[in-house]
């Protein structure tokens, strides 16, 4: 007979005494195969915190469940695999498993934005590049493949998201990286806040999420500053450009605020580092006047956009200005940041611990680390017992139980 659980139906036989399912719909015994947690070399603290977090999940189980049957290799001390991707002096690169994969559900966390990690070649330390990263990434595949039972990738930030259409003669290097990923067998690429989730086009069979981290950001922004979530009769939202309007239509709809949008207007006679550059941002929206204004987008990249941004919504009599980003990647330096904050015309950035900060960034006083750790464990647990996502990537309700409405 068909039954719910948080109002999903299920038509297998259900049976009250033997099927136990959480709050996510998850049942334990039912795990498609042993985790396996593999932290590529650029997200190895990142990956440990998830970790954590996942024994602590199904300890906590078992501790409220005692009698439940469990499969094998549920509860695990570590689910980590550790991996050795090494470079040979000519920068040639080989990935090895150390230790048995047979039969395991792997997941496998990569960061192509970790400048941090070095390799040397011929007595030369090098930074590794996104490229780098996402090759050492298809080696550990590769080095998988035929003994894990499934192969699922957790890339935070989608490698080449940028680089998601065609204009003019040019690659498109996304959507190739997930044909090629589909190639090599992996069963599901989870990412978030994707620059352009209709990138997946490029793979239709393939496993793609993009997860969005709205949720989490306004939870850390509520802990900060609870009168703005609280009284939100004097905010606004405002996207930096037209490619963020729909994430901040999203923000201003389930807050409840007026939304403002600037336009990038640009010189299309003049090709700088691969792009026409900006020679003005125009805003269209209503009166800032007075009003906390929260900046929504995908990333900080440079910061320089943005900056301009908060001086022309100080120029107009803004408030109080926020900043939330998933990804804080801050590549020309924090100075400009740090004159910004000093100077009033910032308050706030929230980014998400999803990507490599540096520590400068995380010491900065402007700056709010959104720790994406937990969120991460729960979405492999529910991918491990092919349970619905669908309660954790849609946050609506959570922001309705955030907003006390």
């Amino acid at each position: 007979m068909a039954f719910e659980t948080n109002g999903r139906e299920n038509d297998l036989t259900y049976d009250p005494n033997y099927y136990k399912y959480d709050q996510y719909g998850n049942n334990p015994m039912a795990a498609f195969a042993p985790v396996g947690l593999i932290a590529m070399r650029s997200a190895v603290d990142f990956s440990t915190l998830v970790n954590d977090f996942l024994v602590e999940r199904r300890k906590a189980y078992l501790e409220s469940e005692p009698d439940t049957e469990i499969s094998p290799g549920f509860l695990r001390d570590d689910y980590t695999v550790p991996v050795n991707t090494f470079r040979f002096s000519t920068g040639e690169g080989k990935a090895v498993v150390e230790r048995t994969v047979r039969g395991h559900d792997l997941f496998i966390i990569c960061d192509p934005t970790n400048f941090s990690v070095t390799y040397n070649m011929r007595g030369i330390e090098n930074h590794m590049s996104p490229d780098d990263h996402y090759q050492d990434l298809k080696r550990v595949i590769l080095a998988s493949s035929g003994k894990a039972r499934r192969i699922n990738v957790f890339m935070p930030y989608l490698y080449e998201g940028r680089q998601h259409r065609r204009n003019a003669r040019e690659s498109l290097d996304c959507a190739y990286m997930l044909e090629e990923l589909d190639n090599l067998g992996v069963a599901n690429l989870i990412t978030f806040d994707a620059h352009d989730d209709r990138v997946a086009n490029a793979a239709p069979t393939f496993g793609f999420e993009s997860v969005p981290t709205i949720y989490q950001i306004l939870k850390a922004m509520n802990m900060l500053y609870p009168e703005i979530i609280k009284n939100r009769s004097n905010l606004m939202i405002v996207s930096p450009d037209e490619g963020a309007i729909s994430r901040s239509m999203y923000y201003a709809s389930v807050l409840g605020v007026p939304l403002g949008t600037f336009y990038k207007r640009r010189d299309y006679t003049t090709i700088k580092n691969g792009r026409n550059p900006i020679v003005a941002h125009e805003f269209l929206g209503e009166s800032v006047k007075g009003k906390d204004v929260l900046i929504v987008d995908d990333m900080v990249s440079s910061g320089e956009s943005m900056l301009d941004l908060a001086h022309q919504l100080k120029e107009r009599q803004a408030n109080r200005i926020f900043c939330a980003a998933t990804f804080g990647l801050f590549t020309d330096g924090l100075d400009s940041f740090n004159k910004a904050y000093e100077e009033g015309y910032i308050d706030r950035i929230f980014c998400t611990n999803l990507i490599y900060r540096e520590p400068d960034i995380l010491r900065a006083p402007w700056y709010c680390d959104v720790n994406m750790a937990k969120f991460v464990a729960l979405l492999i647990d529910a991918i491990n017992h092919n349970a619905s996502l669908s309660s954790l990537i849609d946050p609506s309700a959570k922001i309705r139980k955030l907003l006390g409405s």
